[in-house]
């Protein structure tokens, strides 16, 4: 049997929402292409926070190429809301921006830390200059000399100071 809008031609094997509406799914059911029958609590928690009513709504106001996409938010959103009533998704966005701000200021303390690490062994190596030169009749080549325009500081690296301050603070 052909396969059309998951459903098999000539059963009439209604989706999710039809089954869980208890009625007939008719040909051109607008769920029956994102609520198959196999995946019943996906329709359930979108049922729950939304209203058949008010998704079929919707998704009919939608252009079809749309309707995946407003289907999955729906989905997500209906899920979050499950997890979480008072927030939803904005209490998983808050929570992953907190992350994110303590994250970055974890990144600008080691920043801040090897920017130091390097100016601390750049100010070592150009404070003990080699001022004994080996002459070549002992056998040892003449040290490197140290050339101020080649260091192991990598302007890259410079973090803006007040920054790295208030960010200190902010912990």
């Amino acid at each position: 049997m052909k396969e059309i809008n998951g459903r098999k031609q000539g059963v009439a094997s209604p989706c999710a929402a039809c089954k869980l509406l208890r009625r007939r799914c008719a040909e051109d059911c607008v769920f029956a292409p994102y609520f198959p029958a196999d995946e019943p609590q996906k329709f359930a928690s979108v049922h729950k926070v939304f209203g058949a009513s008010n998704v079929n709504k919707m998704l009919q106001e939608l252009p079809v190429h749309q309707r995946g996409d407003a289907v999955s938010s729906m989905v997500y959103e209906a899920n979050a809301r499950v997890r979480d009533p008072v927030y939803g998704c904005v209490g998983a966005i808050s929570s992953l921006q907190h992350q994110i701000d303590i994250l970055q200021t974890q990144l600008a303390m080691a920043q801040a830390e090897v920017v130091q690490l390097r100016m601390r062994q750049f100010s070592t190596m150009s404070s003990h200059p080699t001022t004994t030169t080996k002459s070549p009749e002992n056998g040892s080549p003449p040290p490197l000399p140290i050339s101020p325009t080649k260091s192991s500081f990598n302007m890259d690296m410079v973090v803006d100071e007040a920054s790295i301050e208030e960010s200190l603070w902010s912990c």
